[in-house]
């Protein structure tokens, strides 16, 4: 089976380094080559061009965005960006997510051995994820052999429902999933709804700071308000609330009103927040009254939980296989029995719109 050629992009010695060993270890990845700006890595990548790139966003000569931008005009290729965990950064990775860019990976400052035990699986998988994504090559690789940690289903933060939930209301609520290519399947779903759209709740996986940052983007944009998540913020219609990184983010009920609360736990389906977490609490919460949508992604975070939603008897709602920049979370829980029917990215905000 083909290895995943992987180019590593990255101003500092020390991470190019530890980026390095670690794919070097893995199994199902071969690195290109490592450099410490674009114009370096383009010599590089004239004699072979790489099936993933791994990139800074702030560098010499040639800073990240314009590079990634010429990259996907000349020559689509799925990028990881490598970013520090700062608001100055997370702003700028927004940026390149908008240009195409379809994961992030969060880089330390110090402790980079640290880093290098810890988040090794994270890093391996999130390069894997952007080898299968459309805008380039798809090649699949075979398992790391590094450790994965447990996978934790949604029981370790909110057990499943007993009952069906609550009486219909007139307030719907809408619950969306998605990870891989989700940043750009967002924004071309929330641009196009009116202020009078529904109640919307979003997991993104992205970590911590950066989810701030996409909502404060999207609301630049939107018709529609968007803003990060906290405790105990209504879910009224005209606003739509992100998930918070490194949280779950749970739908809950009093009287005919919804709101959101904010919990720490473990991972869920590797994943804080984690879309499981999010359908499930929809489920219980809201039933019948909610519509619940799971868009591109990898792996099978939403899947359970959007089968939960429909036998609560929610309408559920998949991202179609054509217009997925990963047909991963998606396509589980078409195999589950979760979804009512798929749809393209290009239908979906009529359909959070679409009386019921």
């Amino acid at each position: 089976m083909n290895s995943i050629s992987v180019m590593v992009i990255d101003d500092s010695a020390v991470v190019r380094q530890v980026m390095t060993d670690m794919i070097g270890k893995a199994q199902g990845l071969r690195l290109l080559g490592a450099a410490s700006d674009p114009l370096y890595a383009l010599e590089k990548m004239e004699r072979e061009w790489p099936d993933v790139i791994v990139l800074d966003v702030e560098m010499p000569r040639m800073d990240g965005i314009t590079f990634l931008r010429k990259v996907m005009d000349e020559h689509p290729t799925p990028v990881v960006i490598c970013s520090t965990l700062t608001e100055k950064g997370a702003d700028t990775t927004m940026q390149a997510m908008s240009a195409g860019a379809v994961e992030i990976i969060v880089k330390p400052k110090l402790a980079l051995k640290k880093f290098l035990e810890e988040s090794a699986a994270e890093l391996i998988n999130a390069i894997k994820a952007a080898a299968q994504a459309k805008v380039g090559r798809v090649r699949p690789g075979r398992e790391s052999p590094i450790k994965i940690p447990p996978k934790f289903t949604a029981d370790a933060v909110i057990p499943a429902a007993t009952a069906q939930a609550m009486a219909q209301t007139t307030e719907r609520i809408v619950a969306i999933g998605t990870s891989t290519g989700g940043t750009q399947a967002l924004e071309a779903v929330l641009t196009e709804l009116p202020r009078v759209a529904p109640g919307i709740v979003v997991v993104q996986h992205m970590p911590e700071k950066f989810t701030e940052a996409f909502a404060m983007r999207l609301n630049k944009i939107c018709a529609i308000e968007v803003r990060e998540a906290k405790a105990n913020d209504r879910v009224i219609p005209g606003l739509c609330l992100i998930a918070p990184g490194g949280r779950h983010t749970l739908l809950k009920r009093s009287g005919a009103y919804y709101f959101v609360d904010v919990v720490d736990g473990p991972a869920v389906s590797r994943h804080k927040p984690s879309v499981d977490v999010l359908f499930r609490s929809a489920a219980k919460a809201a039933g019948r009254n909610a519509l619940g949508i799971i868009m591109t992604g990898m792996g099978d975070d939403g899947a359970q939980g959007l089968k939960e939603m429909f036998d609560a008897g929610a309408q559920t709602l998949a991202q179609d296989e054509a217009s997925c920049v990963v047909y991963g979370m998606p396509k589980e829980a078409v195999k589950r029995g979760a979804v009512s029917r798929s749809v393209p990215l290009s239908g979906i905000a009529a359909e959070i719109c679409r009386e019921r």
